[in-house]
C-alpha cells in the first residue's frame, strides 16, 4: 500500500501540480495582493477542488459528461468563467496590493475551482491512475485522504510563489507585464485541456 499511495501522491505532483487555471490565478492573486490577502481565494480555491475531487470519486462526473449537451453546456459555462477571471487579472492593480482594490474572494475561488476543467481532467486521471488499497471503500477513503491533502499542499505552494513575486513587481510596468502574460496563461492552460 505503501508503494501505491507514494505512486499515487507522484502522480498528484506531476498531473495536479502543473499550471493551470487555479494555480496561476493563485500566482497572480499572491502577486498582487499578498499571501494573506489571497487567503479566502486560496480557500475558496480548496473548497472548490475538494467538491471537484468527491464528485469524481462518487461517480457524478462520469454521469454527467454522459450527457452530450450538458457536457457542451458544462464546457462553455466553464470556458466563459476563465475568460471573466483572465480579464481581472489582466485588469488587476499593477502595484502589488494598490489602493483599495479587493482580492479575489472565497466564492470566485471556489467558482474557479469548480469550473476548472483541468482540474477535472486532472483528477480523474491521478484518481483512476493508481489502485492503493484492496477494498473499494478503503481505496476511495485512501485516495480522498491523500489527494485532499495534495490539494491544499500544492494550492498554497503555489499561492506563497505568487507572493515571492510581489517586490519584484514594485515597478507598475512590469507588474502590469506580468498580469497580463499571468492571464494569458490560464487562457492557454485552460485551452490546453479543452481541446
Amino acid at each position: 500500500m505503501a508503494e501505491a499511495l507514494a505512486r499515487l501522491v507522484l502522480m498528484a505532483l506531476a498531473i495536479m501540480g502543473s499550471p493551470g487555471p487555479a494555480t496561476v490565478s493563485l500566482v497572480a492573486a499572491g502577486s498582487a495582493y499578498g499571501a494573506r490577502r489571497s487567503l479566502p481565494y486560496l480557500a475558496g480555491i480548496v473548497a472548490g477542488t475538494a467538491v471537484v475531487l468527491v464528485a469524481i470519486a462518487t461517480g457524478v462526473t462520469a454521469a454527467l459528461l454522459a450527457v452530450p449537451a450538458l457536457r457542451t453546456a458544462l464546457l462553455a459555462l466553464s470556458a466563459a468563467y476563465i475568460l471573466w477571471l483572465a480579464w481581472h487579472i489582466a485588469t488587476a492593480p499593477p502595484q502589488p496590493g494598490a489602493g483599495s482594490a479587493r482580492a479575489p474572494s472565497l466564492a470566485a475561488g471556489f467558482g474557479l475551482a469548480v469550473a476548472n476543467p483541468k482540474a477535472w481532467v486532472a483528477i480523474a486521471a491521478v484518481y483512476s491512475g493508481v489502485r492503493v488499497a484492496g477494498g473499494v471503500a478503503a481505496d476511495a477513503g485512501a485516495k480522498l485522504a491523500a489527494l485532499g491533502a495534495m490539494i491544499v499542499l500544492i494550492n498554497v505552494t503555489w499561492l506563497l510563489a505568487g507572493a515571492s513575486l510581489a517586490p519584484l513587481l514594485r515597478d507598475p510596468r512590469r507588474s502590469r507585464r506580468v498580469n497580463v502574460v499571468l492571464a494569458v496563461a490560464l487562457v492557454a492552460a485552460t485551452a490546453l485541456v479543452l481541446v
